[in-house]
């Protein structure tokens, strides 16, 4: 099957130059015509936390 597609796109190099730019122009305008311009916050989660516990570092605390 891949034997087959290899050799018909060497033989009908011209077809598979037009498929080639007919996709690459569509995806041009397909990129263009996007309404999505928000970026997503790819930051990482974070949670502050407020916590007493007596007689101990705030290292220690963090740690545990």
């Amino acid at each position: 099957m891949v034997e087959k597609l290899i050799s018909f796109s060497l033989k009908n190099r011209a077809i598979v130059l037009l498929v080639s730019a007919c996709l690459f122009g569509w995806g041009i305008y397909s990129v263009q015509q996007n309404p999505i311009d928000a970026i997503p916050d790819l930051s990482e989660n974070q949670v502050i936390v407020f916590t007493e516990w007596m007689g101990r570092s705030p290292q220690v605390i963090f740690r545990r």
